[in-house]
């Protein structure tokens, strides 16, 4: 992949969004384990298909053969590479505020555990899935940095598909658990992308 000083910076920058957002799980304070009630093992599909998504947009044998693939525009590197930064600096930083706010609450999996509540506060009062939204965002600025077109396109479709399964999956487990108190939050925050309700019944607080 061809780089200029600019293509270098935002790669440099995107990587390390990444690497702080493994670092955000792999780091936390472990909380002290607690019994599980419940668990949805429907979700593990969405999960898969999500690590596809990104799979596509990370994977070395789909990159761009240049940063910028466009005529020359130091103008348009420039917006680009601001748009990929942005993005990854505020997807990672909602990460780290979503699993600030679950606490001991937070799992990959699909459970609810004993004295298990509703977060509706923090980042969860924007979207009711913050993290996968930073996973998303997370995503979107690699493809914009590094990632052919087509191959993002196949990992956002990918990455959707896969998060529309975990978030109903897990939605039932809510819904279960906590009845009219889910219902109403899931009335009035939309599920994960803000300001629509995508697939406006469907979401979670485990994650």
């Amino acid at each position: 992949m061809k780089l200029d000083t600019i293509g270098a910076v935002t790669l440099i920058l995107v990587f390390l969004a990444w690497l702080i957002f493994g670092a955000i799980f792999l780091l936390r304070k472990r909380p002290p384990k607690a019994e599980e009630t419940k668990r949805v093992a429907a979700a593990k599909w969405g999960i898969a298909l999500q690590g596809v998504g990104v799979g596509f947009a990370l994977v070395g044998s789909f990159h761009r053969v240049s940063w910028w693939p466009f005529a020359p525009s130091r103008f348009g590197e420039l917006a680009l590479a601001a748009a990929a930064i942005f993005l990854a600096c505020t997807s990672c930083f909602f990460c780290l505020q979503a699993v600030r706010t679950l606490g001991k609450q937070w799992t990959y999996e699909a459970r609810v555990i004993e004295g298990h509540e509703l977060i509706t506060q923090g980042p969860y009062a924007v979207v009711r899935n913050p993290i996968y939204l930073g996973m998303f965002g997370l995503m979107v600025a690699t493809g914009l940095a590094y990632t052919t077109w087509w191959a993002l396109l196949a990992a956002v479709i990918i990455f959707l598909t896969g998060n529309r399964i975990r978030i109903r999956s897990e939605e039932k487990l809510l819904r279960e658990t906590f009845g009219l108190q889910f219902d109403e939050y899931a009335s009035r925050v939309p599920a994960f992308f803000p300001f629509h309700f995508y697939g406006s019944r469907s979401s979670k607080s485990v994650q």
